[in-house]
């Protein structure tokens, strides 16, 4: 299809989604004299059959076109933050880049060159290529990303169940008992939802587990309206009462499962009789969710990234997904945990990012510390084992440059005034790279437009499954923006970065993504795969932990996490809660992260929404449509009222991912959000320790985040 593009005026063509979700679903784009017109979903994905979420039919087309689309680099000519910016040649921009970044090089080494990238888009060749190996060889500062999002998910699964492939979402039919836990699935996992419809007419029970009363929780035989972070507390007290019930076959599991007398020892400490306090979980509801457990034949269950986000994180995520296997609920069809899929691709990442090209170990910073790292305050290390905990990570060397690209931090990352802050410095050289003008952009001394995904070649992997896809431009890229890998090509050249390494076609790196040698494939290349068809790595029938080597065990007490975070059991660490709410910030029905967060209200940004229980109401004297100020030490927001008992007292429910002109403050709910707060295990953002005041404010109100005390 590409490149026949300029000459035709209407067609339609196969694509991939490449948003931050799990599926990848697979579309087909309807263009129209050069434009996206139409976007549908399209059967190729046998995950996705043609269903696709609203905000990609609804907003791809003004994302792609709109008056936000970047389509010329720029250059900085009013203050940070102001958005006053002017086109320049591209040979400029470059220069200016190499200019930039040089100065501080000089002064400081290459470590004062910082990249600050995320998940923008999830194609292998844009989401983590040829600008891998710039930084490798440029030897800047490395970030881990984990902790962002899901990371903490990631190693409490690996912690228990080593480098084993999760259960097929097809798979969930077969199960007669399913839980959901921490995630609200008919937002972030859509295509499990006609999954769990089969499953439930074939008799399956359905436990839902959430603060928030979410729209499966109709749909539950038992809902659990948890109080946010006690969930560690509470599946540690069902492991115990298991146990004491006889519910658990020590012998059974003695071959398959270590650590288990040491989990059990540990669990009785969590009493059953302290869950109403704690959990907000009655007797009766303790009960039937026992007996559904008891009574079932085959569990399935799906611990969403929700969970992980307090200080109890890992530890909620490990002791929930401990419970099926106290039942030995594995080896059998129906039977596993949904969501963890990466090692079932045959992804050659040192082959297509090339961190050899590293010539010397340079320092690693938690992306969450980004703005401290940029601001130059100290950052210790939160890993038990480090042997100089009290040195630095900085080891003295400033951030002087940041290149900001796939990401937008003033959007996402937790204390977002500090991050404003960090960003505002005219000391610090920022480099933008994305597709629209976003909050993050504006702090930017140089803007790089990038392609969309529409606009390229890559190839796509879901996190929710184990298919892989491939995708040609469907349109001629819009104005002047260029593929991330031809951006970082031309920098790498001016760079002085030559040989092939740096001149790799998108031809050469889609082969260089993915082994597809073994006789196993359908394809042995990458190429060979049509973009209206999916290449499937791991047979959707796979037993879950059925390839368990021999002597091999699922891993309870982990020597790893005792060693690195003094965590090797789970536990429960007590929560100070210091404001009268707590503050959960879930994922948006009509965003992706803060993807489409500019989309919204045709230029005009509504309020935000936020759920508050009736009884809180009550006493704020606030009402369904009130403009409420949420605060606290680090910032406030204005957001609209939803009276609502979908939340419990003492929580308010608001959407993650909202730009910052969505509220008069010039802020959003991530400025409330403490990234000093970290997760038990992995360092990861506690983003739902959040604790506010909240207060009715007039409709006329306005503050500015100068007026914050």
């Amino acid at each position: 299809m590409s490149e026949n593009l300029s000459n035709k005026t209407s067609y339609q063509a196969p694509s991939v989604c490449p948003l931050d979700c799990p599926d990848a679903c697979s579309l087909n784009v309807e263009v129209r004299e050069g434009k996206l017109f139409r976007i549908k979903g399209s059967t190729v994905n046998p995950i996705t059959k043609g269903v696709i979420c609203g905000k990609v039919s609804k907003y791809y087309p003004d994302f792609i076109h709109g008056k936000r689309r970047l389509s010329k680099p720029l250059k900085r000519v009013g203050a940070k933050g102001s958005g006053q910016f002017e086109p320049i040649s591209w040979d400029e921009a470059i220069d200016r880049c190499y200019e930039g970044m040089q100065k501080g090089i000089k002064a400081y080494g290459s470590e004062s060159v910082m990249p600050l990238n995320y998940a923008g888009p999830h194609g292998q060749l844009s989401g983590g290529s040829m600008d891998m190996r710039f930084f490798y060889k440029l030897g800047a500062t490395q970030l881990d990303r984990s902790p962002l999002c899901a990371g903490v998910r990631s190693l409490a699964y690996r912690s228990l169940f080593g480098a084993h492939v999760s259960m097929s979402q097809e798979q969930l039919e077969y199960s007669d008992l399913i839980v959901l836990w921490g995630t609200n699935t008919s937002t972030t996992y859509l295509h499990l939802m006609k999954t769990i419809k089969k499953a439930r007419k074939k008799g399956a029970k359905l436990i839902v587990i959430n603060p928030e009363r979410i729209k499966i929780a109709e749909q539950a035989d038992l809902f659990l309206q948890i109080t946010p972070g006690s969930d560690a507390y509470f599946a540690l007290a069902m492991a115990a009462t298991f146990d004491q019930l006889g519910m658990i076959n020590k012998q059974q599991l003695a071959d398959k499962v270590s650590g288990l007398d040491k989990y059990l020892e540990s669990a009785v400490q969590y009493s059953v009789a302290a869950l109403p306090e704690m959990c907000g979980i009655n007797q009766s509801q303790v009960e039937r969710f026992i007996d559904l457990f008891a009574h079932a034949k085959r569990i399935s269950m799906q611990t969403g990234v929700g969970l992980e986000r307090s200080k109890n994180g890992g530890s909620a995520i490990r002791a929930a997904m401990a419970l099926p296997v106290l039942l030995g609920q594995f080896g059998k069809k129906g039977q596993g945990q949904i969501g963890y899929h990466s090692p079932g691709y045959p992804k050659t990442h040192d082959k297509l990012q090339r961190p050899d090209l590293l010539e010397k170990a340079t320092r690693t910073f938690n992306i969450v510390d980004a703005a401290d790292h940029i601001l130059a305050n100290d950052v210790f290390t939160h890993d038990v084992s480090a042997k100089e905990e009290k040195v630095p990570i900085s080891r003295g060397v400033p951030i002087k440059s940041v290149f900001i690209y796939n990401h937008n931090p003033v959007a996402v990352h937790p204390d977002q005034n500090k991050m404003i802050k960090a960003l505002s410095q005219e000391s610090l050289f920022v480099i933008g790279c994305d597709i629209t003008m976003t909050d993050s952009m504006k702090y930017a001394d140089i803007i790089l437009p990038a392609c969309s995904s529409f606009e390229h070649k890559d190839v796509y992997l879901g996190y929710g499954h184990n298919y892989v896809q491939r995708a040609e431009p469907v349109i001629q890229a819009v104005g002047e923006a260029l593929p991330n890998t031809e951006i970082f090509r031309r920098l790498s050249k001016r760079f002085g970065f030559d040989g092939s390494t740096f001149t790799a076609s998108d031809e050469e790196l889609q082969e260089q993504a993915m082994d597809l040698s073994s006789k196993t494939y359908a394809v042995h290349k990458v190429s060979e795969l049509p973009t209206d068809s999916v290449l499937s790595t791991v047979d959707k029938e796979h037993i879950w932990l059925s390839d368990m080597k021999e002597g091999e065990k699922i891993t309870l007490y982990n020597e790893e996490l005792e060693t690195r975070f003094a965590c090797g059991l789970p536990r429960y660490d007590a929560i100070n809660k210091d404001r009268p709410f707590t503050l959960i910030t879930a994922a948006a029905f009509n965003r992706s992260n803060s993807t489409f967060g500019g989309s919204v209200g045709d230029g005009h940004h509504p309020l935000e929404k936020v759920s508050i229980n009736p009884a809180d109401a009550a006493r704020l004297n606030i009402e369904t449509g009130s403009h409420v100020k949420l605060y606290n030490n680090k910032g406030e927001v204005i957001v609209l009222a939803e009276v609502t008992d979908k939340v419990a007292v003492g929580v308010l429910c608001c959407a993650k991912g909202a730009w910052c002109d969505s509220s008069p403050t010039g802020q959003t709910v991530n400025a409330l959000i403490d990234s000093q707060s970290k997760t038990d295990i992995g360092n990861g953002a506690a983003f739902y320790d959040t604790y506010v005041d909240a207060v009715a404010v007039s409709n006329r109100t306005v503050t500015t985040p100068n007026e914050i005390s």
